[in-house]
């Protein structure tokens, strides 16, 4: 078992290790009474069991909620509101998440804009939301001009990421979400990579101490960013790396792509952006591409014919100001830079080279 502690105003754990879900009566802290457990519906028999865990000290409302980003609509967060309403939901209790990283996404939402806030406890179930979205404080719903345009920002009283419950995911689930861990690598460790290159097996194997302190790895990167800006205001757009074409891929799919294809994607784009307008060198992208499309296994184009679609969407970007589109792109791996870009022709450039 490891913890990292994310340091700010509101400073909070996220343990690692086997089996650490018996921790949540302990983190949820003292005076709570109820508690909104949000899962997905594959998770409906673990959550009967924590309920029936808390038994006797807390009670515990079971709100199953739709898989991956159906769940993040304004129309979901309103049902979770109105069990909360109607159980008499106060200050005092909690929310808790047990899914990836949309269920997350909208349980810390819905704490977040309860009463302007209650406590929140993330049990993240697939890596993506271990490593990305329980980390952070970041909440959000979806709306039909984009993704996470709506939410706020919401810190947990602690992240529990259990490699028991991660165990049991199917190895595309894994591969994909190791996109997020990937991206730690290119902006922050390159060591990630490095084990992502020469062991890449034993990294996918949750049960392997090299794919737990991997994520780890992963996980502190996260941390040191998140707990200098909280709310984003400068370092923590260097998080986003992949993420602006990323985010666009997925609107253009309606979110039916998992979330770290498009980000995949995103970032071999970020890469050759960076190529043009940077100095990132010919063999860094081969390393985007190398790790991405072989050793992760991840497509690593999108068809031609959809830029200008993925430019208007780009437009809404929330990085963006006014006119000016902002990309985070790399000097060399480890040194990001959030650049603005005022030449079309270059993003077009950029664009063809990952165009199939």
């Amino acid at each position: 078992m490891s913890t990292v502690t994310v340091q700010g105003a509101n400073p909070y754990d996220i343990v690692i290790g086997h089996g650490v879900r018996e921790q949540l009566r302990e983190r949820l802290g003292v005076g709570v009474a109820k508690v909104l457990l949000v899962h997905q519906p594959i998770m409906t028999g673990e959550a009967t069991r924590i309920r029936e865990s808390l038994l006797g000290e807390v009670e515990v409302l079971l709100a199953e909620v739709p898989d991956a980003e159906d769940a993040k609509r304004i129309e979901v967060a309103a049902f979770l509101w109105g069990i909360m309403g109607q159980a008499d939901f106060t200050r005092s209790d909690a929310v808790v998440s047990l899914g990836g990283g949309a269920t997350t996404d909208l349980a810390g939402f819905v704490a977040a804009t309860w009463l302007r806030g209650v406590r929140v406890v993330h049990l993240p179930t697939t890596v993506l939301g271990a490593v990305d979205a329980a980390v952070g404080g970041k909440t959000g719903v979806n709306t039909a001009e984009g993704k996470n345009l709506v939410g706020s920002f919401h810190a947990p009283s602690a992240v529990l990421v259990d490699t028991e419950l991660l165990g049991s995911l199917p190895d595309t689930e894994v591969r994909t979400g190791f996109a997020e861990v990937a991206k730690a690598g290119f902006i922050s460790d390159p060591t990630i990579l490095d084990d992502l290159e020469s062991n890449v097996l034993a990294c996918l194997d949750l049960s392997t101490d090299l794919s737990a302190d991997v994520l780890r790895r992963a996980i502190q990167v996260k941390a040191t960013v998140v707990g200098e800006d909280f709310t984003e205001q400068g370092l923590r757009e260097i998080l986003n790396y992949g993420h602006t074409l990323g985010h666009a891929i997925e609107h253009a799919e309606r979110y039916r792509w998992r979330h770290g294809v498009a980000v995949g994607i995103g970032m071999m784009f970020a890469a050759e952006l960076s190529r043009l307008m940077r100095a990132l060198s010919d063999s860094e992208v081969e390393r985007h591409r190398l790790i991405i499309g072989e050793r992760l296994g991840l497509p690593l184009t999108y068809p031609a014919a959809r830029w200008e679609t993925l430019r208007a969407t780009i437009q809404r970007d929330k990085k963006s100001r006014g006119a000016a589109l902002r990309f985070v792109l790399l000097d060399s791996i480890g040194r990001p830079t959030v650049t603005t870009v005022g030449d079309e022709s270059l993003m077009f450039a950029a664009y063809q080279e990952i165009a199939g």
